[in-house]
């Protein structure tokens, strides 16, 4: 599904008070219910896996909810929804929150599905004896799913941590699934950071690499210096102080669905899936799932010290956020108070 207007809006609207308005309210549906819209940052991405997941399992119906999923492949255009508007919420990147602070506009995650990215950097196979390290990233086209989006904040660091500027290498908007997959087979990117189910597709038919897993806690300490939460619902600071109670609704929704996930096999996850997920190939997706679920959540929680390498890794890599980076104040860019609230619920 896509919203029917355009979220391509220019940046000076995208930052203005106004543009803001729509989305700190909540309107009802025919059938009474709050009528909630939510922009994933790529619906078929096993890192968003849970927005789509609580809808086959029917959590938002029970929890009084009329939720309205949207796709749009690239973060940084989910963010752009969120802004103007066109929703209330976004799974997406909990850097972005931290991101727009430091642009002045509040924004908090309020479920946290996942510590890590669950990204990976690959490399063409026939590149990879020449990129063996985010070192080698000089003169490179490297994908990203669009500029100023989560997989682009992720590179930066890595090129950033080898000593090597953002300006020393090309980033190349690809966005996700397919064209990602036609950008490496056509060699229009030497490298790039995508997810599942695009890694399993590409590693498998042997296309590419990884260079860097961010799927794992281990790899992700590796890569960046700590945990780096990323996967989560975020909305905006006012409807979330607005309509705690449909906060509350959204965060008893995906916290059920987080709980499940960890009570069921891939091949389970799979079969309630809609099998578009699985492109054509259900093995494969299986595979991806078995590599990407380990990354999610039992709660809900956000991790305090990974939000701060978070800030850290923005602080020293973004452009934007490092020179505000002792501005930012981290307690407006998630809370545990709704996933809390689900946990004494639920037990």
């Amino acid at each position: 599904m896509r919203l029917k207007r355009t979220v391509a809006v220019a940046a000076a609207l995208v930052l203005t008070l106004t543009a803001c308005r729509d989305s700190r309210e909540v309107s009802l549906g025919d059938n009474g219910k709050p009528h909630i819209k939510i922009m994933i940052g790529g619906l078929s991405k096993v890192i968003y896996l849970p927005g789509q997941l609580a809808q086959q399992l029917g959590e938002y119906e029970k929890q009084g909810l009329d939720v309205e999923l949207f796709d749009q492949p690239s973060g940084a255009n989910a963010e752009t929804a969120l802004l103007t508007g066109e929703v209330q919420g976004v799974v997406g990147f909990y850097d972005h929150t931290v991101d727009l602070q430091a642009k002045e506009q509040c924004i908090t995650s309020v479920v946290q599905f996942a510590n890590v990215p669950g990204e990976a950097e690959v490399v063409a196979t026939d590149k990879a004896d020449k990129i063996r390290s985010s070192a080698d990233f000089k003169g490179k086209n490297l994908g990203v799913t669009s500029l100023g989006s989560s997989t682009d904040f992720l590179t930066k660091a890595l090129a950033t941590k080898a000593g090597v500027g953002t300006d020393q290498y090309t980033p190349v908007k690809v966005g996700a699934g397919q064209t990602f997959i036609s950008a490496i087979n056509q060699g229009s990117i030497d490298a790039g950071m995508t997810t599942d189910p695009t890694i399993a597709q590409l590693t498998n038919t042997g296309k590419a690499k990884v260079l860097y897993d961010m799927r794992t806690e281990e790899g992700t300490r590796a890569a960046l210096g700590g945990l780096y939460p990323a996967s989560s619902l975020y909305m905006g600071c006012e409807l979330v102080k607005k309509h705690p109670d449909v906060v509350q609704k959204l965060a008893n929704a995906f916290v059920n669905s987080l709980r499940w996930l960890k009570k069921h096999t891939p091949e389970e996850v799979a079969a309630i899936m809609p099998p578009s997920f699985a492109g054509g190939d259900k093995a494969l997706y299986v595979k991806s799932l078995k590599d990407s679920l380990p990354m999610f959540t039992a709660d809900g929680r956000m991790d305090a010290d990974g939000a701060k390498n978070v800030l850290k890794v923005l602080g020293e890599s973004s452009s934007n956020v490092k020179p505000k980076k002792d501005r930012i104040d981290l307690s407006k860019t998630y809370t545990t108070q709704f996933v809390d609230a689900a946990k004494t619920q639920a037990d």
